[in-house]
């Protein structure tokens, strides 16, 4: 039985291999990601697992993220702590869920019901997957490493996310940018799609920083904010009527 363990503590990931080891000493343990990007770039380039272990609560937002960039074709055994009502909805949908700490009996029991599973079984788990994921709870703040101290970061105060080839930066309305490590990918994992929009590989725009917009000779938009950026914002002609709609409305297709 090949396993993909999605968790990022640390302390968590070792209880975890040991208890699971000692039930299933044959067991490969394939590797362990600890964020939404990690884990898609795995499912996506590397050996498939027979079994996910995951963490809901990620590094970088909800695990049920990943399912809105990957189709997940692999039964998954959620490990975290929740309210006693999801557990309920997950165990009467027969999605093994244990809280933490886990217990080897708990853990002993999902094992086995995993292995008793049919492909029928199987298929129609997944499919029942996307359904029973919670409503996705995006952040409110951020908090950006400046030096020795963590600076917490409104979002609405937010007008873009910017990046180069080498560096990340957020373009507040008013005060100067902030460095910050993280890709645009994972910050937008986070992010509130009625509010901030993808416009391209360079930037993530707020909506309410969108002070006009421009109609340019190949019908590209030119995007104004509400600050300066540090090169111009261009929305592709395929995008336009996404951008627009998204813009209205505060929802993108």
């Amino acid at each position: 039985m090949k396993v993909l363990i999605v968790e990022d503590e640390t302390a968590a990931y070792e209880s975890l291999v040991h208890i699971v080891k000692e039930i299933e000493p044959t067991v490969e343990i394939l590797g362990n990601t600890e964020s939404i990007e990690q884990t898609i770039h795995w499912l996506e380039h590397k050996v498939k697992p027979d079994l996910i272990f995951m963490d809901i609560h990620l590094s970088d937002g909800s695990a049920f993220l990943i399912f809105d960039h990957i189709d997940i074709e692999v039964p998954i055994i959620f490990t975290t702590a929740y309210d006693q009502y999801a557990i309920e909805a997950f165990k009467v949908s027969s999605i093994d869920y244990l809280l933490k700490p886990i217990k080897r009996d708990e853990l002993e029991r999902a094992i086995a019901k995993f292995k008793k599973w049919s492909n029928a079984d199987i298929s129609q788990y997944i499919a029942k997957l996307t359904q029973l994921a919670p409503a996705p709870r995006y952040a409110e703040k951020l908090l950006v490493p400046i030096k020795d101290k963590l600076l917490p970061v409104n979002l609405s105060g937010v007008s873009f996310f910017y990046t180069t080839e080498k560096n990340t930066s957020i373009g507040l309305k008013d005060g100067n940018p902030l460095p910050y490590s993280k890709s645009l990918d994972a910050i937008f994992s986070s992010l509130d799609p009625g509010n901030f929009y993808r416009a391209n590989k360079q930037f993530i725009i707020r909506r309410q920083a969108v002070k006009d917009i421009t109609i340019w000779f190949d019908s590209r938009l030119l995007i104004t904010l509400d600050r300066e950026t540090p090169e111009p914002i261009y929305i592709s002609k395929n995008k336009a009527a996404d951008f627009k709609e998204w813009l209205i409305n505060g929802a993108s297709s």
